[in-house]
């Protein structure tokens, strides 16, 4: 099969962190792309119990159209398209190849390349490559197209500390107690520097734990709420801002800001103490969580701690806590002053990350 002609679909889902990475390895394959949006229903779980190819968990109306001619590689990310991929592959007889991004449900060997990340604890093998960080792209088009933003933040004093805020996942809970503490230390790292605060939310992110942030900042600064009807300022964040305050529970959004080689503090939302004490653990999805992790096979287990604790023992990042982050905004405003010098786009982690996963799947086509 030649290169240029190739037929990907890319399999989108509701989570934004998956369909970043999805779309990041098919825009660095060049071969073009179909965007394929999944609409899951409620119960789509109970399709995952047996490990089926079927479309019975979506919503075939809401989906796109899923018809022949069928792809030569499918790329997913996330449990609800796998079963799809699958079916794909199924109704092409057997010659659509599967690459999927994270860990998969199904059994390894259903897939023809798995592009995994440390947090997934998946062993080494023939059909799966492992990189550093989630996937992403930020390419010098997007960074001038970001620069659109700028006017939004040029009344506001620098350095600008961007907030990027999750919310629920797995086992972490983001309550309104981290909102008011994730916001007070943020505000704190701000002023010490003499600058100001820019955060955004994100649709994990919860009302109240929200509003609890929010209400610890102090002007001058901006704060984007998801859902609201200016566009989303993000990107235009990742351009540029001069540092960053991510919550740890959010792999894209750790390897997104880290990847900008800029000032990275991360805002731990676990719980500190003995979890079963915390009426919030017992929702049904922290509890699950903690259940799957615990008598659940190896390869169905997830620590995002994993990374959080490779990005600092790199010095990539720090932690933010309350007994550093005077140091911490005294260390930004000099930084300021004689900032370190760009890293390379070619020696980027995600630019290697992205070259690995892009060599495997090109070998995909090589061998049919």
């Amino acid at each position: 099969m030649g290169e240029g002609s190739v037929t990907v679909w890319c399999l989108l889902g509701k989570k934004a962190g998956d369909n970043t990475q999805v779309r990041a390895l098919a825009d660095e394959l060049g071969w073009g792309y179909r965007e394929t949006h999944i609409a899951a229903r409620s119960w789509e779980l109970l399709v995952h119990l047996g490990e089926r190819a079927t479309l019975a968990g979506i919503d075939r109306v809401q989906s796109s159209e899923l018809a022949p001619p069928w792809p030569d590689i499918v790329i997913s990310a996330g449990r609800r398209n796998e079963p799809v991929a699958r079916w794909i592959q199924r109704q092409s007889g057997g010659r659509t190849r599967l690459v999927h991004i994270g860990r998969p449900w199904a059994p390894l060997s259903a897939w023809d390349l798995i592009v995994t990340t440390p947090q997934y604890f998946l062993p080494r093998q023939a059909n799966i490559v492992h990189n550093s960080l989630p996937l992403h792209r930020f390419t010098a088009e997007d960074i001038s197209q970001a620069g659109r933003f700028r006017p939004r933040f040029a009344h506001l004093p620098r350095p600008w500390v961007a907030v990027l805020m999750g919310g629920d996942s797995g086992r972490f809970v983001m309550t309104p107690e981290k909102g008011e503490r994730l916001g007070r230390l943020a505000q704190a790292l701000a002023s010490g520097a003499g600058g100001a605060v820019l955060a955004t939310d994100s649709p994990r992110t919860p009302r109240a734990a929200g509003d609890a942030m929010q209400a610890q900042l102090q002007a001058p600064f901006l704060c984007h709420r998801w859902g609201e009807p200016a566009d989303n300022p993000y990107r235009g964040l990742l351009a540029l801002a001069d540092a960053f305050v991510v919550t740890g529970e959010s792999m894209s959004m750790l390897g997104e800001a880290a990847d900008t080689g800029k000032p990275l503090y991360i805002f731990d939302v676990g719980d500190s103490g003995r979890w079963w004490r915390l009426p919030h653990n017992y929702r049904r999805k922290p509890l699950s969580h903690r259940l799957a992790m615990r008598f659940g096979p190896q390869r169905m287990r997830r620590d995002i701690g994993r990374i959080q604790d490779a990005l600092v023992a790199s010095g990539r990042a720090q932690w933010l806590l309350p007994e550093t982050v005077a140091s911490a905004a005294q260390a930004l405003q000099q930084s300021l002053q004689a900032p370190p010098p760009a890293v390379p786009e070619e020696d980027s982690l995600a630019r290697a990350d992205l070259r690995r996963a892009v060599q495997a799947v090109r070998r995909l086509v090589i061998s049919q």
